[in-house]
């Protein structure tokens, strides 16, 4: 099979460890390389294994979902005790631009097309047990919270199913984590950069969605707006609050949710 990529990486098994992978491919969308930590479920007979795309928040990078939350450690054993089927978990970067990409584009370089195809595609060509065939998902925590649920619904004819933690639902809201100017990410369609208004727009073909927030969380209130909109609209989704602030400790119980939501489908 011939790579859609110039260059590519892969970490040597003989000294990965706790079943993590690590892939950095070159790609025009970053203008260089980006960085992809995976978890490889150490079963055997497998194939067409679901692929989680895990999305970070602002100043992390591909590896603070396994090192920060030890997702890693959850999924596997979720796995052995028959909560949830295999699933190969992929932590890429977000591009590393700034304080946070926000998983857009902007003038130079494509942080969307960098989620939605480059991960995808480099997960496939170097993790055996993924194909094709492998049914797609996407998560992710505050910043990355509004990532997955921006993708999942933009490209609902890609991913079978959504989840958000702690989610930024407009992007004003990066303000409140980032130094860089917000007119930086304002460049595309405002419609776009607004999760209830993108839900809207794509309200017919939606895949299954689910969102959750901790209820000392700063973003709490704009996770009930959301929660609210989509009510009104009559919109099927799931929400939930739990106790708990913007921090990894919730991310490291909760995720646990959105690997249950998952394998439900």
């Amino acid at each position: 099979m011939t790579s859609k990529f110039k260059t590519t990486e892969i970490s040597n098994p003989k000294f990965e460890s706790n079943n993590l992978r690590f892939i950095t491919v070159k790609t025009p969308n970053l203008i260089g390389r980006g960085d992809i930590c995976v978890f490889v479920p150490p079963f055997e007979n497998l194939k067409d294994v679901p692929i989680v795309s895990l999305l970070h928040g602002v100043y992390g990078s591909a590896w603070i979902w396994a090192h920060k939350a030890g997702v890693h450690f959850t999924a596997l054993k979720m796995m052995e005790l028959g909560l949830i089927k295999p699933m190969v978990l992929a932590m890429p970067s977000d591009g590393l631009w700034g304080d946070g990409s926000a998983y857009i584009s902007n003038t130079t370089m494509d942080f969307e097309r960098w989620i939605v195809e480059d991960v995808i595609d480099a997960v496939i060509e170097n993790i055996a047990i993924t194909s094709e065939h492998s049914p797609l998902f996407i998560a992710g925590l505050s910043m990355g919270g509004f990532g997955a649920l921006r993708l999942g619904v933009k490209y609902h004819n890609k991913y079978s199913a959504i989840s958000g933690h702690s989610s930024i639902t407009n992007i004003d809201q990066m303000e409140l984590f980032v130094e860089e100017e917000l007119a930086v990410y304002s460049d595309e369609n405002k419609e776009e950069l607004c999760i209830y208004d993108l839900i809207l727009k794509y309200k017919d073909t939606l895949p299954p969605l689910r969102f959750d927030c901790g209820i000392e969380d700063e973003l709490i209130e704009y996770n009930r707006a959301l929660h609210q909109q989509l009510e009104s609209s009559k919109i099927p989704h799931i929400y939930q609050e739990f106790s708990g602030k913007h921090e990894w400790s919730y991310w490291e119980e909760h995720i646990k949710g959105s690997l249950l939501f998952f394998n439900q489908l």
